[in-house]
């Protein structure tokens, strides 16, 4: 990511920054960290997009505090992206208490500057570094690579236009460096060639059998 060095959480002090934060505002940065949207579409989010049942967040729409709610920046901003376990619980919890039009506000979308500044005063409360939701969504990005996940599958639930850009902004968390990609190289060599042992192990067994 060029200019500013942008903050990231590690997954412990994710779940510190949560477990901080009074349970009414725990949804809605749990969805920034888990599911990595956008602060508009996490304004102009409905529970209607929210299918717990088949575990997925349809992101159709994003707001603009002078346009009111507004279409994806891209065609690639219209997505489907899954909710794991750890921000089903979150959801779950939050549309108990809280069941109609926007998932995080009431008639209206929720003011960011407001919800910021709460989260801020008790997060430096309780002696914890405070995030932002823009940030949030950068450590979305960064759990999703730790975990696995390709760079295709990444830009999908990112909603970004292409896998360069997603390459380009968080390429350096990938796995690449000249060590590792070494290290990776030699585990997957070693696999195969125990593989192939394992394999001359049972022809050389079942040709004994057929001997005997």
């Amino acid at each position: 990511m060029r200019g500013k060095r942008e903050r990231i959480a590690e997954p412990s002090e994710a779940a510190k920054l949560l477990a901080a934060l009074p349970k009414s505002d725990r949804a809605l940065w749990a969805t920034a960290f888990y599911g990595g949207l956008r602060l508009g579409e996490l304004q102009a989010l409905r529970w209607e997009d929210v299918d717990l049942a088949t575990g997925v967040l349809r992101v159709k729409r994003a707001w603009d505090k002078v346009e009111g709610i507004i279409e994806p920046k891209s065609r690639a901003g219209v997505r489907t992206v899954p909710i794991a376990a750890v921000l089903r619980d979150y959801l779950d919890a939050h549309k108990t208490a809280h069941d109609s039009g926007y998932v995080f506000g009431s008639e209206r979308p929720f003011s960011y500057s407001g919800v910021y500044t709460r989260a801020k005063r008790v997060w430096k409360d309780a002696g914890l570094t405070p995030i932002s939701l823009h940030e949030c969504r950068h450590t979305f990005a960064s759990l999703m690579i730790a975990a696995g996940v390709n760079a295709k599958a990444l830009t999908i639930y990112l909603g970004h236009s292409s896998v360069q850009v997603t390459l380009d902004r968080y390429g350096h968390l990938m796995p690449g460096n000249e060590e590792e990609a070494a290290g990776l190289l030699d585990a997957y060599l070693l696999r195969a060639d125990t593989a192939a042992r394992l394999a001359q192990v049972r022809d050389s067994r079942a040709t004994v059998r057929d001997t005997l």
